[in-house]
């Protein structure tokens, strides 16, 4: 069978605050599934953007009580030790990332799975991380009285599964809207979840995994809290195993940092373009279609409500989701700011979609742009795009 990448999170650079260092402790997350896994699976681990070695001690997955997202609890008997190259226990090198031997672990799609880490970050993961001093990799819950929990994930980078030849994965692109801000925390209604509900509903498209590879704050020309975007298709698409479509949903952290005066918002919507145009070419270098989202938007009252809000801005927005729209370089778009946007005031979010900072959609938001998303683009591009366009 080969090997697929069935979730994957962005690796996060150091998380760097004072009372942040793991020493002695257990790491306890849940990971929500995508699709089956027929037979064996295996995790992969990152230090990525770390500056220090990373050891890890011990590892384990078992399958969350009641199959709840964000529990610190774990079924009875579940538990099951994972190897590093035959071992329980390895140093992971600064900027680097590993995989556990694999483990015949059944998964089925869009289920819970918890992988619990003892160590001698992904912010903004919408799931609880429970951790606590000591090592309790194999304790059914977690009660020391040390043991908080954080709604980051720490570490993890993907879980990668055998699945049949008919299985693929989609890759989004994104940043905090795909993050799920404004989603409810350990209940997996981010836009990319509740697409992924309908796609299994669906024959065709029901093999699809889908990868939120999306990061808070992120843009496509400049380095913030993560990479930028047009830097992380390389490693976050194209050497993914089993990609067979892309899609991009960013810019308009790239607007709203952007100085307001004419001249700056002239450049960067000139940036944003070329950006856009590179990836396409990059992602179809490998025979990927790629499809793209609007940018939604961010007016408000005022600025204070919401600090992107304003007019230059918003001219940048139109102007760069005209070209997107209309270009003709993606294999398809999806327009976002159509399904979200205040039918009296387009610069504006729906107030029915407005989570309450004038940015990011609600769950009702999430929800609208998961009603209207075409599914059947998968089928359409099934065989590909042409290497060379």
């Amino acid at each position: 069978m080969p090997q697929l990448t069935e979730y994957y999170n962005v690796p996060n650079p150091p998380f760097n605050g004072s009372n942040s260092i793991f020493t002695n402790s257990t790491i306890r997350q849940t990971l929500h599934t995508s699709i089956p896994a027929e037979s064996y699976m295996r995790i992969r681990i990152s230090n990525a953007f770390g500056v220090n070695d990373l050891p890890i001690t011990q590892v384990a997955v078992a399958w969350p009580l009641d199959g709840a997202a964000g529990s610190p609890q774990i079924v009875p008997g579940s538990s099951v030790p994972l190897t590093l190259s035959g071992n329980t226990s390895i140093i992971i090198p600064d900027g680097a990332q590993v995989v556990s031997d694999p483990i015949y672990y059944p998964l089925e799609a869009q289920s819970m799975v918890t992988v619990t880490l003892y160590i001698t970050s992904h912010p903004g993961s919408r799931t609880n991380t429970w951790y606590s001093l000591g090592n309790y990799v194999d304790a059914l819950n977690l009660t020391d009285p040390s043991t908080q929990y954080e709604a980051h994930w720490f570490f993890l980078s993907a879980i990668e599964a055998w699945s049949p030849l008919t299985t693929s994965g989609w890759v989004i692109v994104g940043d905090s809207v795909t993050d799920g801000r404004g989603s409810d925390t350990d209940e997996n209604n981010r836009w990319p979840d509740l697409v992924l509900a309908k796609m299994r509903e669906d024959p065709f498209t029901a093999g699809i995994a889908v990868h939120n590879h999306a990061a808070g704050g992120n843009r496509i020309l400049y380095d913030g809290l993560d990479p930028n975007a047009l830097g992380r298709i390389d490693r976050d698409v194209l050497v993914q195993s089993g990609i067979k479509y892309a899609m991009i949903f960013e810019g308009v952290n790239d607007i709203g940092t952007a100085a307001t005066d004419v001249y700056s918002q002239q450049v960067v919507g000139n940036r944003l373009i070329q950006a856009f145009e590179q990836i396409v070419t990059r992602v179809h270098t490998f025979g990927i279609p790629i499809f793209a989202a609007t940018i939604t938007p961010f007016g408000a009252p005022n600025s204070t409500i919401q600090p992107y809000a304003d007019p230059q801005r918003e001219i940048t927005r139109q102007r760069v989701n005209a070209w997107i729209r209309d270009s003709g370089r993606f294999d398809a778009v999806i327009d976002f700011d159509a399904i979200v946007r205040d039918p009296n005031n387009v610069t504006e979010l729906n107030p029915a979609y407005n989570s309450g900072d004038y940015l990011h959609p609600n769950v009702a938001g999430y929800t609208a742009i998961a009603d209207a998303f075409p599914i059947d683009l998968f089928e359409r591009f099934a065989f590909g795009v042409h290497s060379f366009q």
